[in-house]
């Protein structure tokens, strides 16, 4: 890997570790609040709203412009949004805003991938990107479960610049400071991001145009017989991803009798399991034997309904580690394939938009099928066991779709095929 790859791997890291961060604070900021419980997935719920909304723009901004100045810009809108509660915005607008700022950033961060790299090396470099990303989970996970403390905010408010009165009062706005002193960092590394040099035709500005260019290239990867299978199992994914952490936070607060500021921990440990399983996949799975994993995703769905038999921590930890371990080994290498094809057939913003839109799109069914479940009581082991049921089922749905399509044509061969 070239040192413009790494730049873009610091950027990435602390443009997540603070988006992570950031959710704890809110979460907390709502436990204040006296917020209903149910308010706490609908604040995930608000982050995602606008890669579903822009998803058939973001794509043509992405490719407009060099893609690290794409990501300064997002950036920017971040540190906004996160400034917003300063100024007394509710948590769920403000962590909206972030949201629109990631995800204009998305499509620039994994589309100068491909314009980077050859597809031989985008297993290896999702491997990478993966697993900084979940280990900028974890750490923003601990992170943000630590700046909401009682022990670090007492110190963070001890702390006074002499003859200045810097206004911050509340353990929220001592956090926050933090937070965005992490998204100026990621700033300052976005600046430093090479520009590819990979010029696309000029991009579209009718609104109506752009919804009409994004149908076409969703089409386009959803019939797509490697597209469809790589799309579907990273959908599944991202939303039960989300959905999963705030089931771990119930759980460890029903079962494991846990507070906010240790639950992040748990959250933590299937970051670790999901950073060691990408890892290992980076160096055992090629690119050609990329769908090999599909039955993992199966597993991982049978082990989530296992929490509902554990109240101890002891077995807890591990656990959640196998969770993740699974849901890593299986997701990063149908990542790359994903970007490969949507590389093939279409420009890298607009391929990594449309994976935007389907994976957010199941983030924001998900949770809110959660919130409902949570609004209405339902007994928690019932909703572990329905979570992992469904994973397991639609993994088992589409494992049969792939194994149809290889009956009808040997799908597998296009893999490795150069950019139409």
């Amino acid at each position: 890997m070239n040192r413009g790859f790494y730049t873009i791997m610091a950027a990435q890291f602390f443009s997540s570790l603070a988006d992570n961060a950031l959710l704890f604070v809110a979460i907390d900021l709502l436990i204040s609040m006296n917020a209903p419980a149910s308010l706490t997935p609908l604040l995930k719920l608000s982050f995602v709203l606008f890669y579903v909304l822009l998803a058939p723009f973001v794509g043509a901004f992405a490719d407009s412009m060099p893609k690290g100045k794409v990501m300064f810009i997002a950036n920017l809108v971040k540190v906004a949004g996160c400034a917003l509660i300063f100024f007394h915005v509710h948590p769920l607008l403000a962590y909206a805003v972030v949201g629109f700022g990631a995800a204009v950033y998305s499509p620039a961060k994994y589309g100068i991938l491909t314009e980077l790299l050859p597809p031989e090396k985008l297993v290896a470099a999702n491997g990478w990107i993966e697993g900084l990303t979940v280990m900028s989970i974890i750490l923003g996970t601990v992170m943000g479960g630590a700046l909401v403390s009682a022990k670090a905010s007492a110190f963070m408010l001890g702390l006074d610049v002499p003859m200045v009165d810097t206004g911050i009062d509340t353990t929220t706005e001592a956090a926050l400071c933090v937070v965005v002193a992490v998204y100026i960092l990621a700033t300052i590394f976005n600046l430093r991001i090479p520009d590819t040099l990979a010029k696309y035709a000029h991009q579209e500005r009718n609104p109506a145009r752009l919804i009409a260019d994004f149908a076409n290239c969703s089409s386009l990867l959803w019939k797509d017989k490697l597209g469809q299978i790589s799309l579907a199992v990273t959908t599944l994914f991202w939303g039960a991803g989300a959905t999963l952490q705030f089931i771990v936070l119930k759980w460890a607060e029903k079962s494991l009798h846990m507070p906010l500021d240790k639950a992040t921990t748990l959250i933590g440990i299937v970051a670790l399991g999901v950073a060691v399983g990408a890892a290992a996949s980076a160096k055992m799975i090629p690119l050609k034997k990329s769908l090999t994993v599909i039955p993992l995703g199966i597993a991982m769905g049978v082990v989530v309904m296992c929490m509902t038999m554990v109240h101890s921590v002891l077995i807890a930890y591990p656990l959640l580690l196998l969770i993740g371990v699974l849901s890593g080994f299986f997701v990063v290498p149908m990542n790359a394939l994903l970007q490969h094809r949507g590389h093939v057939l279409m420009s890298a913003g607009h391929s990594i938009a449309v994976q935007n839109f389907n994976e957010n799109l199941s983030i924001l069914t998900m949770l809110a099928i959660y919130a409902i479940l949570i609004t209405l009581n339902v007994e928690l082991n019932i909703v572990i066991v329905g979570f992992g049921l469904s994973v397991a089922g639609i993994m088992y749905l589409i494992m049969r779709k792939h194994k149809v399509n290889q009956a009808e044509h040997d799908s597998l061969a296009l893999i490795g095929e150069h950019k139409h």
